[in-house]
This record gives structure tokens, sequence and C-alpha cells, in this order.
């Protein structure tokens, strides 16, 4: 399978670059930039998220959007990005597989009430689970796009354990047999992998917790 990881330097696109590579799949990492952030085992095209075209991603049967900032200022650009990257894939065959945030997620069983909703959400990240669940909430309009959005635990762990264990649930926040709401950064590649490999989720939102 022919894998375009975008914003493969990343803490989360890097893991996903060697996740994929450790099973075979033929990956190319799209950087903004040359960085030596990359797996070197990976293919290499620098070029910007908003100057990619259809002729750039064509060749690829998935392309999974990494993308990240922090900034305040920058943090509509999660709207931007990923509203790029829908329209140029717009009625065409190949995927795009999302990393997405926690906030979005629902905390009751009629969805309704969003953990970013919550009081107990700290304030200094609801700008940008805002953004990001404004993605979303566009994104679940693009009919003609192949998309997969994969939401993490409440608790996104960087330098997490590579478990291999996780289970997998819908649209609201997942517990395990522990009461932890906790995925590494290593188990949520490969989740996504492992979406990208068996396509279970097509046109939806899905979540994953440490087992």
């Amino acid at each position: 399978m022919k894998i375009a990881v975008i914003g493969a330097s990343g803490k989360s696109g890097s893991l996903i670059v060697k996740e994929a590579l450790s099973r075979g799949h033929d990956v190319t990492a799209i950087v903004r930039k040359p960085t030596s952030h990359v797996d070197p085992k990976a293919k290499v095209l620098v070029k910007d998220l908003f100057d990619l075209t259809y002729e750039d991603l064509k060749p690829f049967d998935v392309i999974v959007d990494a993308f990240a900032t922090w900034t305040p200022e920058s943090l509509p650009l999660h709207q931007t990005s990923l509203k790029h990257l829908t329209d140029i894939l717009k009625n065409r065959p190949n995927r795009l597989l999302v990393v997405g945030g926690a906030g979005s997620l629902y905390v009751n069983p009629e969805n309704t009430i969003r953990l970013v909703d919550t009081p107990e959400f700290p304030d200094q990240f609801k700008p940008l689970a805002t953004n990001m669940a404004n993605a979303l909430d566009e994104l679940r309009k693009c009919d003609d796009v192949q998309w997969t959005y994969l939401s993490p635990a409440i608790e996104f762990i960087a330098d997490g354990a590579r478990t291999g264990h996780y289970k997998a649930g819908g649209e609201q926040v997942l517990f395990n047999n522990k009461g932890q709401s906790q995925i590494s950064y290593a188990d949520y590649a490969i989740a996504m992998i492992d979406e990208a490999e068996n396509a279970k989720h097509i046109k939806q939102r899905f979540t994953i917790v440490t087992e």
C-alpha cells in the first residue's frame, strides 16, 4: 500500500511513518521544509500542505493528515488545512485519514455534550479543541471524500509505551477496565495503520483507548 503522511516530522506523524514502514508499506513523508526528523527509509516530498495538488496525492492509496499547530494565532489552520485537503480529494478514490482531537468526543449517551464543553476541560486547551472540533464538523459534510477521523483518548501520551493493545469505539469518550482514558502516540499509530489497512470506518469518526 502506498501511504503519504502529511506532517511526518511531528511527534504523531513520525510514529505513524515508522509504524507504516514496519509493516512493509511504501511510505512518503510530506514535510514543509527539509528535516532530519523523518525516518530515512521513507521517501520525502518537501511541500507546504496548502500548496499540495491532487497530482501530488494521486499516487497514494491513503493520505494521513497529521498536520498540527499550537500557537493561538495559527489554530484556525486546523480548519483551513483540512478544507484544502478535502477540496482536492473530492470525488477521488484516495482515502484521507485525519489525526484528530479528543475534545469533540461526547461524554453522554445522547451525544449532546462534548468533552470540550465540560467544566473539567482545561481552559488553555479549549481554543485548540474548538478549532479541531469545528474542522470535524465540516469534514462530516464531505460525502464525496473517503475520510476517516481518529480521535485519541483523553490522555494522549507522547512518550507512552507501544503496547499493541487497544479497543475502539465511536463518538463517545472511552475508558479501559481501570477507568482510564489514555493512549500512547505509539499505540495511536498502530490504530491508524490498522485503519489504513482494514478501512473499517469510512466517512466516520472513531476513537481508541489502551486496554
